[in-house]
């Protein structure tokens, strides 16, 4: 693939150049503003609030956050049970993301006016790095789907409404067999199981094969037998083999459906500097080959939306030696981004251009200072 085969769209998103949370966390108002900064390090003890800071930028996507939680549990304890994250764009646009006391669900607005969840998505683009993928190479299969998923979701938003669709389908399926529904019904439901697992693979597949381009240290691939047959087919031949799979298949083992699909693809990624797949390295080259693999996407973002993605990266250093960090830092100044890091220690960070520094202490920010190598 060359770079002219990857499309480009016209873009609207922007960066940030302002937040303000409202009761949220253990933050009962603290604001941030950028000040035209390329890099966001901010720095704290453990629940100072540093991470909660890259949660609440990572809402204004739309999507659950960094760390999924219950949107109820994100409102300040003992506060009144709401909160709201408001943004300022270089566009002097503004995103808000709110959940009012006694609302099950969170609202947004987009300069002012209501809006849906989803049209957030349309505004920022935020793509983020936590802990608990530090070791996504050594978890189970379904981590990593879900991992790349939403990273590939960041170009086509409805592959994770598929997704959501083929859940729902699967297990109307095992319950129309445990019923004993006739095989007409059954039928039914397996076509639709068959053209939405073909989406999602053949979604994965370019997913995989765009990144690839620019990852320059590292190559994503993608397993499963669904995603075989689309390499193999075309897409209504890859659907009705797998129709036709589905339809030999409709037996209950121990009380459970045991199918072959999309559910149980598998993604890897090989680290070509070493030589060897991802999962038998070190994790410090673990992390290494997930922030190349982050700084990728970004590309691969800024190419197709002509947008600066927001990166966001909790305990950005961790595992990292000195060597590692060094080049961290000079891939964050070359990279088409807005990053938004956290770390224990302001000292680790030393170095880093372009780059505002803020404090976290309890909840509040208590100290905000520009690089003095910004313009570096």
């Amino acid at each position: 693939m060359d770079a002219g085969s990857i499309p480009t769209l016209a873009s609207t998103f922007k960066m940030i150049n302002q937040i303000t949370l409202t009761n949220f966390r253990n933050h009962t108002c603290s604001r941030i503003t950028i000040d035209n900064a390329k890099n966001i390090i901010i720095t704290g003890l453990n629940g100072a609030g540093k991470t909660a800071i890259l949660e609440a930028v990572s809402l204004l996507c739309g999507e659950r956050g960094l760390r999924g939680a219950d949107i109820q549990t994100l409102a300040r304890f003992n506060g009144d049970g709401g909160f709201s994250v408001f943004a300022t764009t270089d566009d002097d646009s503004d995103v808000c993301v709110f959940l009012n006391s006694g609302d099950s669900n969170r609202h947004a607005k987009i300069d002012n006016e209501n809006v849906a969840l989803s049209e957030l998505a349309k505004k920022l683009r935020i793509v983020w790095l936590t802990p608990k993928e530090d070791r996504i190479f050594m978890e189970a299969a379904s981590d990593r789907r879900a991992f790349f998923d939403r990273l590939a979701a960041s170009f086509e938003p409805s592959h994770m409404g598929r997704i959501a669709r083929l859940n729902k389908l699967m297990s109307e399926r095992a319950g129309a067999i445990k019923s004993g529904a006739d095989n007409n019904w059954l039928d039914a439901i397996d076509k639709q199981i068959s053209a939405t697992s073909v989406s999602i693979a053949a979604m994965r597949i370019r997913y995989a094969s765009e990144i690839n381009y620019f990852f320059e240290n590292g190559a994503v691939s993608v397993t499963g037998s669904v995603e075989k047959l689309v390499l193999e087919n075309t897409a209504a031949v890859a659907e009705q083999k797998y129709f036709e799979y589905l339809q030999n298949n409709r037996e209950l083992v121990g009380d459970k459906m045991v199918i072959d699909g999309v559910h149980k693809s598998d993604f890897g990624v090989f680290n070509k500097k070493l030589n060897l797949p991802a999962q038998i390295t070190s994790t410090g080259q673990q992390k290494s080959i997930l922030i190349d693999l982050i700084l990728a996407h970004a590309k691969l973002i800024h190419i197709k939306t002509g947008a600066k993605p927001l990166i966001l990266l909790d305990e950005a250093v961790a595992h990292l030696d000195s060597d590692a960090r060094g080049k961290l830092f000079w891939d964050l100044n070359e990279s088409d981004a807005q990053v938004w890091a956290t770390g224990l220690d302001v000292n680790m960070f030393a170095g880093v251009p372009n780059a505002l520094f803020v404090t976290c202490v309890d909840g509040t920010i208590s100290n905000i200072v520009m690089a003095e190598n910004k313009d570096a």
